[in-house]
């Protein structure tokens, strides 16, 4: 396991280096056997030929990123990533990483995780991960069957990558699986406040009684890479499978040991998952909290969420500089990726 802290000193990090033209982007309607609908999808992607402009995941309380709808991709094959959002979340709003990874050479694939995504979200359908993974499985499926699409893809470089839940979900593709009578374990021993918990308990949710194959593996061996931000469940994967874990995985923590949610500390003071998985690398990267992943927020967006009664999800430490944290964690992944 290899170790690194970066506690200060963020401004030394300069924004990474990344084409002058934007990145391509497109829907994608997924048909998979798992669920009663289509899943929404998207693909960013390196441009060949320009289309208009369109800003992707911009609203009233995060900015978004200009994209070229619909255009030509760039001629030859490109590494894939595939981008499971956090609870709550969606795809468009991590449109300030998905476009940077496309700006630096890759095509990044991402879904709406239903009961899982922005006015979808809920805690009984939520802890669903096996679903997770296999909506992301499928949009694998359906765009390597597609003769445009994959003609792009390096099918030797695919890698999972996801934040919070999103991140329990790229560990679940990667091949960890997760043992609920453990996560049971780990909330009572918090008497059941960590937010993790808290947010499972809002919907009913008891670990020995849900539903039976939530514990399957959804290992899909095209993934040769994994990415974890913050990933939920670390207290819960099983050891064996652990063990078992083959490809490399990066590891991201956002807040220094002191700040950090308990729940996604991979640190010794956590779950300490950094040191038990093998060929991983751990980074955590401070000021910062598990929100500033999410993207740069509109003037006014703090005051507008605490009105509202909402997450303080645009709430960083002091010293925090959302854009430069987005910075490292762009450099990091692009050098962990090979772009």
């Amino acid at each position: 396991m290899k170790a690194l802290c970066v506690a200060a000193a963020l401004g030394m990090f300069s924004l990474p280096v990344l084409a002058e033209s934007l990145a391509g982007y497109d829907r994608l309607d997924i048909n998979t056997s798992h669920r009663a609908s289509l899943v929404e999808g998207s693909i960013w992607y390196p441009v060949g030929t320009p289309t208009y402009r369109s800003m992707i995941g911009s609203g009233p309380i995060f900015h978004g990123r200009p994209a070229y709808v619909g255009a030509a991709i760039a001629e030859g094959r490109h590494p894939l990533v595939l981008l499971s959002h956090g609870s709550g979340g969606n795809m468009d709003a991590l449109a300030w990483l998905s476009s940077a990874l496309a700006l630096n050479g890759a095509m990044v694939l991402a879904v709406n995780h239903p009961g899982s995504t922005t006015g979808d979200s809920s805690p009984r359908r939520s802890i669903r991960l096996q679903e997770r993974a296999n909506d992301l499985t499928a949009a694998l499926d359906q765009l390597l069957a597609d003769p445009q699409l994959a003609a792009h893809v390096d099918t030797s470089r695919i890698a999972a990558l996801g934040f919070s839940l999103g991140g329990a979900t790229a560990l679940n593709l990667a091949g960890l699986r997760v043992d609920w009578a453990a996560f049971g374990d780990y909330c009572a021993s918090s008497q059941g406040r960590e937010v993790d918990c808290r947010f499972f308990a809002k919907g009913g949710i008891v670990p020995d009684t849900l539903p039976d194959g939530i514990e399957q593996e959804a290992l899909d061996t095209r993934i040769s890479r994994a990415i974890a931000v913050d990933p939920g469940f670390g207290y819960a994967f099983t050891e064996e499978s652990i063990g078992d874990a083959e490809g490399a995985v990066l590891l991201l923590n956002l807040g220094d040991p002191d700040t950090r949610w308990r729940a996604v500390d991979m640190g010794p003071e956590g779950s300490d998952l950094a040191a038990r998985l093998p060929n991983a690398t751990y980074l955590s990267i401070a000021p910062a909290n598990h929100f500033t992943f999410l993207a740069e927020c509109r003037d006014g967006a703090v005051e507008r969420l605490v009105e509202e009664g909402e997450d303080p999800i645009c709430s960083d430490p002091e010293g925090t500089e959302r854009g430069v944290v987005h910075a490292r964690i762009i450099d990091t992944i692009v050098r962990f990726l090979g772009l």
